[in-house]
């Protein structure tokens, strides 16, 4: 999996060259805008400041990823390198209207990755 994340001054323009992959776009309000399947030869616009997220198939999950500025700038959402990460947990729990452990969660969740995501195992009471 790809961390979410989104073109802060770019379109992407996505080119599925192998495998099938879920992709999920959401636009800036948090509205699910995409949430399909991308196959082989399959062709996806997301517009600039749209987040996207994108998790391999069984079979894998091939893709380019095209940008329409050369000074494109992309911003991972969770992360090691996230803006969320950097922001003090009190403006996390005022934003989102959470706990301050769900914040903590929200800052520190995969906080050794940058951008790809190992599968996690799920117990059964989590699945």
């Amino acid at each position: 999996m790809v961390s979410p994340h989104w073109n802060i001054n770019a379109h992407s323009i996505m080119y599925c060259t192998g495998g099938r992959g879920r992709v999920e776009v959401a636009d800036d309000k948090g509205e699910t805008v995409f949430d399909g399947e991308l196959r082989r030869g399959q062709l996806l616009i997301v517009p600039q400041n749209y987040a996207v997220l994108e998790r391999a198939g069984s079979e894998g999950f091939q893709f380019v990823s095209i940008k329409t500025s050369d000074r494109a700038m992309v911003s991972s959402i969770v992360g090691k390198t996230s803006a969320l990460r950097g922001m003090p947990e009190e403006v996390l729990m005022n934003s989102y209207r959470i706990s301050r452990d769900e914040a903590r969660r929200v800052k520190l969740t995969r906080g050794d990755e940058v951008a790809i995501f190992a599968p996690r195992r799920e117990s059964r009471a989590e699945a």
